[in-house]
This record gives structure tokens, sequence and C-alpha cells, in this order.
């Protein structure tokens, strides 16, 4: 599978103490396995402006694993930035990663005129990317091409978010190309809600409010993936459900209460396909949203429509937002957990795992999470309205294909050569602000690629030829709005079609 920061154009019966591995000194703590989760911190807006100072620091776990880390003046790690429709942001970050030593610096990822922070790249070199967020590409904003801040130097971002910014779950973490999957394997990442989700979906307003953060990592020791190894370890909240005991976090709920769950699977490599299973039985999920926008309100003019659920595959980066009925004293057995993928010939070992153990509670003082506001406003102001039904002034077929020797990934044109990404290529694309185009995105590697376009959504028209390797079209997702869509891999007959999908922006 493509990792994060392999960009190819300009373009997830006991109580356990929860407990830190590391003491107060180490910039990015983790918990031990087993500990119940809890909210990661959270910082709020207020007067519609949110600032927020980031330390970018690393260190070393007990397994020798290289870990990243965002974090306050005052060492939360990672905390979930709340803001509303409309509200600036402006996150001042600091790198205080040890200078590269002369030897790893790398090659000039920009030129004069699109420099950015720091003209050069080196291992130290961190940016930040605000995930599905439909904000401004330029420099000190969402721009992650040239935009490097390297060990010492300070950057700050002003983010100014749209009036008609769906409500709902986004994130952030490092996109400096080509060192980005390492910067999120350590856990640099933390969330970004849009608020207002209460006002276009009213069956969460009052709810508690659980996030959760689904990251990877590398395997200690590092055996060949295979069989029951994964290909890499999962953390939930930085709770680790490692390889080999595979020993999941702890989630302590309300008998038989509902919550609103938003969950990110924010790993590098990793397909989650989420279930939460009682005595062996799969639970309904009332599915709110998907990749931060309301599910049923895609055409920008009504209120969200709850999609009934008992799975839901995530590829990297995307997000499902979903209201879930916590265990009854009666349930002996009941777990979040990610199923097996089969991600192609070429592809990772995505294991089944249990992420968590639901343990009900006949009270819960509800201090590890927050409640969804109130009814508090009209529905959120129509974004996406029309698009299903817009003149299309352009359609373009774009492919993804591989030289696997070489380690070597691409998202190609058709009709155009295969190229290694550079931030100093020109563009290969070129449209019109405005414009609506359809572009489908072929598949033709044997392992599963993800799409993922900045700063906008896309409309999800068709998935097509998935059956071919077994996969099948997730419904859920038909129609909906998006910012990230997984595409399965082709089985390599020359006289079968490539899995594709349709997507109207």
């Amino acid at each position: 599978m493509r990792k994060i920061g392999q960009s190819t154009t300009g373009l997830v019966l006991f109580f356990a103490a929860q407990v830190c591995i590391f003491g107060q000194s180490n910039p990015c703590p983790r918990f031990t396995a087993g500990s119940a989760v809890s909210n990661p911190p959270a910082l709020r807006s207020q007067g519609g402006a949110l600032t927020v100072n980031l330390s970018y620091n690393t260190s070393t776990d007990a397994d020798g694993r290289t870990l990243y880390c965002f974090t306050t003046p005052n060492g939360a790690e990672s905390p979930t930035l709340y803001v509303k429709p409309g509200d600036n942001l402006t996150v001042v970050v600091k790198n205080n990663l040890p200078a590269a030593a002369p030897a790893t610096a790398m090659q000039m990822s920009t030129n004069a005129s699109t420099v950015c922070g720091a003209p050069m790249m080196d291992a130290s070199s961190v940016n930040v990317h605000y995930h599905g967020t439909n904000v401004s590409p330029t420099c000190h904003s969402d721009e992650v091409i040239h935009t490097m801040i390297n060990s010492g130097q300070t950057f700050t971002y002003n983010i100014k978010f749209p009036a008609d910014e769906p409500p709902g779950l986004y994130w952030y973490h490092p996109h400096v190309h080509g060192i980005a999957e390492t910067a999120v394997q350590g856990g640099a990442s933390g969330l970004i809600v849009v608020q207002g989700m209460e006002n276009v979906q009213p069956a969460v307003a009052g709810l508690p409010e659980r996030l959760l953060i689904v990251r990877d990592q590398n395997v200690a020791g590092q055996p060949m993936p295979g069989g029951a190894v994964p290909s890499w370890d999962l953390t939930l909240n930085y709770v680790p459900i490692a390889y080999p005991a595979l020993t999941p976090a702890v989630i302590n709920m309300n008998n038989g209460a509902q919550e609103f769950w938003r969950v990110a699977n924010s790993s590098a490599d990793t397909i989650l396909d989420l279930q939460v299973i009682y005595d062996n039985t799969p639970q309904t999920l009332m599915l709110v949203a998907l990749d931060g926008v309301p599910v049923g309100s895609q055409d920008g003019t009504q209120l969200g429509t709850l999609i009934p659920v008992t799975h839901l595959r995530l590829p990297p980066a995307s997000r499902m937002e979903f209201i879930v009925t916590g265990p009854s004293e009666n349930v002996k057995s009941a777990q979040l957990i990610t199923q097996a993928i089969v991600t192609g010939p070429n592809g990772d070992n995505d294991t089944a795992r249990t992420l968590a153990t639901l343990v009900a509670r006949e009270e819960d003082d509800d201090s590890n999470v927050s409640r969804v506001p109130n009814v508090t406003g009209p529905p959120w102001t129509p974004r996406f309205a029309g698009l299903a039904t817009a003149a299309v002034n352009t359609t373009r077929r774009l492919y993804f294909s591989e030289n696997a020797a070489q380690t070597q990934f691409f998202i190609t044109v058709a009709g155009q050569t295969p190229t290694v990404f550079s931030a100093n290529n020109p563009p290969a694309v070129v449209t019109t602000q405005g414009s609506v185009e359809d572009w489908i995105i072929e598949n033709r590697a044997q392992e599963n690629h993800e799409f993922h376009f900045h700063q906008i959504h896309f409309l999800v028209r068709s998935q097509d030829n998935f059956a071919i390797n077994g996969s099948q079209p997730v419904a859920a997702i038909q129609g909906q709005m998006m910012d990230m869509i997984e595409i399965p891999y082709w089985d390599g007959n020359p006289n079968h079609p490539y899995p594709s999908v349709t997507l109207r922006m």
C-alpha cells in the first residue's frame, strides 16, 4: 500500500490503570498495554480564534522505536483542536528535534520562487498538514509541498476555516515528502473537530463524545510479516496493541448507554475494518459522518441521515463518526475490533485484532469523555449544493502503478508518463477554480492504494470492478462526500479490468 508521505503528484475482564511508560521528562510518553482509553487533551476556540503553541519532539521507547509528538507548553501531547466554521486557527510550531548531521542533508525540495520556511530539507524537517480541511493551500496555511521547518526553527500557521466548513472530524500530521511516514508512525498526529455536528444531525446532541485515534508503528523486533505477524502494530489513543501479546485497550462505558464515537485512522499504512461485537454478534452502528461530512447531507441542503452499518473499512487518514450503544449487563464479551484485510500480493499483512475491550459500568462519571452540545443553531451552511447534478466541465482518468523492484509508486494522468514525485515538477493537472470535474482513478498495482485530494472533498459516484479480487464496494460511502477513498488491488490478470472509482469534485 502506498504510504503517507509518498505523494506522487503536486498535488487506527479487568480494569487496567492508565499508566505512562515513561516519566515526566519524556516528551512523548506512551501508555502501558491494557490501559483505559481517555479522550486526548482539548483546546477550544473562543471568540472566533484559537492560538496553539506546539513543540515537535522526539524520544525512544523501551523497544527502541523512535517516537515523535507535538506537545503544548504544559506538556499536553497531541491536543484535539476544537474550532467552529469561520474561525481563525493560529499554530506556532517549534521544531525541537536535534540538528541533523550534515550527511543527512537531502535534495533541495523547493526553489527560490516557492520557498516557505527552510529552503532545504534534512532528517529533522517537519511541517503540518490539516487533513481534510477546505482551507487555503498557500504558504503559512495548509501548504505541504514546499513548507519545511528544520531543527531549532519556529514557523507560524494562520488557518482560516471557511464559514461553510462541514462540521466533523479532521486531523493534523507532518507531511514532508519522504519522511512523513516515519513521523506519523512515531505518533506525531492529533485531531481537529469542526463543531456544529448537532445542528446537522440532532441525534448526537447531548451524547457523550468519545475521540478515538488509531495509529500504527513498527513491530518490535521486526519479525517478518505474515500469518499472525502484522506488518505494523496498532495503538489506540497511544495505548499499544502490540504483537505478540496483542493486549487490547479498555473502554469504560455506561451500561447500555449511547455514545457518539469519532474515530480517525491516523495510521501511515494500515487499513482498518472496524466492528463492535457483543457476544460474537456485530452491533449496528449508526453512521453519522465520513471524512468530516455528515452523511445524507451531501447535497448541502438538508439535515444528515443516519446510515446503519455493522462494519466499515477505514483506509489510512479516513474518519468515521457514529452512534454506538454500550453493552448491557447481560453481555459477557464486548470488543472493538478490526477485521483482517486482504491488500493484494504486494500489500501489507493487515491482521485481525481486538483494539479495545468494552467494559460496562452501572454508573460512569463520564470524566474521560466530553458531551456534544445541544442543538445550538441552524444547520451547516450549504457547501456542496447541486454538485451531483452539476454540469461536468472535464472528465479525467488517472491510475496508480508501481515499480516494486525500486520501491517506486506513481499516480499518473492517462496519456502521461509515470514520474517519481518531485516538488519541482510542473503540475500534472491544471484546472480552474469553480470548475466541476469527474476523475476516474484506476488501480493497476497489485496492492491496495488510497486516493486523497488536499483542500477539497469529492463526491463518490461509483466503485467499479472491485469483485475481481474478492473486494466489494462499500455501500455506505456511495454518493457521499469524502476526502479519502480506497481502491483495491488489481489481480494481475490482463483479461480483467482495473478496479476504479469515479469521483466528482
